[in-house]
C-alpha cells in the first residue's frame, strides 16, 4: 500500500507545506474568504467616501454662495421654508 503512494506525498517538507497551506486558506483568522470579504467592504467604503467628499464639496459651494449673495439667501428661504414677503401670495406647484 505504501509503495503505491507517489514520492512527493512521502516528502515531509511537502506535507508540512500542504498542512500550512490548508490551515492558512481555510482555518486561519485571515483566511481567503475573509480577505475577499474585507476587500469587497473596502471597495464599498471607498466608494462611499468619494460620494461624501462630493457632497461636502457641493455643500461648501452652496454655503459660500449663501454667505456672499443676499438674493441666494432669499431664494433658499423661499424654496426650502416656504417663506414669503408681507402681502405676497405664493402658489406651490409640485412635480
Amino acid at each position: 500500500m505504501w509503495s503505491k503512494v507517489p514520492s512527493i506525498l512521502k516528502n515531509k517538507y511537502f506535507l508540512a507545506f500542504l498542512a500550512a497551506f490548508v490551515w492558512l486558506v481555510f482555518f486561519d483568522n485571515h483566511n481567503l474568504l475573509q480577505q475577499w470579504r474585507m476587500q469587497r467592504q473596502l471597495k464599498e467604503l471607498r466608494r462611499e467616501g468619494e460620494f461624501y467628499r462630493q457632497q461636502i464639496e457641493r455643500d461648501s459651494l452652496a454655503i459660500e454662495k449663501l454667505k456672499n449673495d443676499p438674493d441666494a439667501i432669499e431664494r433658499y428661504a423661499r424654496e426650502q421654508y416656504m417663506m414669503r414677503r408681507e402681502g405676497e401670495d405664493v402658489f406651490i406647484i409640485e412635480d
